[in-house]
């Protein structure tokens, strides 16, 4: 049995183990609608995640929304036991992207109008099934501003759907067979561009295009990653896209770490404004990384980073703190938090994000001893 195969088979199990056989096989449309009341005269979203028939409902499917005209955080929460989530819309949103995940599995991708105050239902079938396939998200601007370039045409080459980049230059095309093709963008008043990509299965392919105003100034640029399906579930993504938008957070993928090559990783990190790296011996070990723009309270060199290694807590910068603080108490056996250089070299990180205040932090990262910041690691 192959994985696809496998998944489909664990969701259809999960759902007889929660009702009646006959229960299970009814389509999702017809089981009692979700409740829209409580937006108070806000739109809302009853979404249902499907297996690509529309008949079985996927329990625990990972629903991603992006709001494309307003500037909100990106959501990215998990289905119900019967394959449904429900949402009340922000007042200034009009419109939304959004799909569906479930393993190596993602649905279509969907663009909502949304109306205040209406109640808004969406089916987003997943593809599992034996076709192979992948998804292509991708970002257009202008080669010579980086300006954002809105309503570009993109398309593959022998595939009917055409779509629009949004304000933000941004666009999504789902359920590509995995191989490669051929990528068009045209826009009125910029040289048309093709360029080949490959779709890697159950997998993201991210394109950054630049398009020429004039091409024979300039020619159009292009630059292809496939994101790793660990930083997806990890929602970095996500996290990086609203940092762009609020200007919270820095982000590097393994690219931008090797071009920087930094012997180790600490350095890179105390590149970043707010951030002060102190305590390395001549060996790069024992260092520390310090918020300027936050205070413990208790000393002046600064208030430690937390460290998060794959979504935990590997390092807590107030147990060097609370030591002090706590004198004879409980806490002074704490031990001393560990170097970031001890636990990863530079080459095994494939993403890396840095806070330095708890303003700046996601709700992930946050909590009562977050509010120093954090660094965030992603191992490949």
């Amino acid at each position: 049995m192959n994985l696809r195969a496998r998944q489909a088979a664990l969701a259809v199990s999960i759902l007889f183990a929660t009702s009646d056989v006959a229960a299970a096989w009814q389509v999702p449309q017809a089981q009692p609608p979700l409740e829209a009341t409580g937006c108070g005269g806000r739109a809302s979203l009853a979404i249902t995640v499907t297996d690509d028939s529309g008949l079985i409902p996927i329990p625990g499917a990972t629903v991603v929304l992006r709001w494309t005209d307003a500037v909100r955080r990106p959501v990215r929460e998990e289905a119900d036991g019967d394959g449904r989530l429900f949402l009340c819309v922000p007042r200034d949103a009009g419109q939304a992207t959004l799909w569906a995940e479930f393993g190596d599995a993602s649905s279509e991708e969907a663009l909502i109008a949304l109306e205040p105050g209406a109640a808004h239902e969406v089916q987003l079938g997943l593809l599992f099934g034996e076709t192979r396939t992948g998804r292509l998200i991708g970002q257009v601007r202008d080669a010579r501003t980086d300006q954002p370039v809105a309503t570009a045409a993109v398309s593959i080459a022998g595939r009917p759907e055409v779509v629009v980049s949004d304000q933000r230059g941004r666009f999504a095309l789902s359920g590509l067979p995995v191989r490669g093709h051929e990528l068009s963008v045209q826009h009125l008043g910029y040289a048309a561009l093709t360029h080949p990509v490959t779709v890697t299965r159950g997998l993201t392919t991210e394109v950054e295009i630049g398009l020429s105003p004039d091409p024979v100034e300039l020619e159009p640029l292009v630059a292809t990653a496939t994101r790793p399906r660990r930083l997806e579930v990890g929602g970095f993504y996500e996290r990086r896209y609203w940092g762009e938008l609020t200007g919270n957070g820095t982000f590097f993928t393994a690219a931008d770490i090797e071009r920087r090559a930094p012997l180790r990783i600490t350095h890179m990190v105390a590149d970043v404004p707010g951030v002060r790296l102190a305590n390395c011996n001549l060996q790069g070990h024992g260092c520390r990384l310090y918020s300027t723009r936050a205070s413990t309270g208790f000393s002046d060199e600064g208030c430690q980073l937390n460290v998060y290694l794959d979504g935990n807590v590997v390092v807590r910068g107030s147990n060097e703190r609370w030591s002090r603080a706590a004198g004879d108490g409980p806490l002074r056996n704490r031990p001393p938090p560990e170097s970031l250089n001890n636990l990863v070299l530079p080459g095994e990180i494939a993403a890396l994000e840095v806070y330095v205040g708890a303003a700046e932090l996601p709700a992930e990262f946050g909590g009562p001893d977050s509010r120093c910041g954090a660094v965030v690691i992603w191992t490949k």
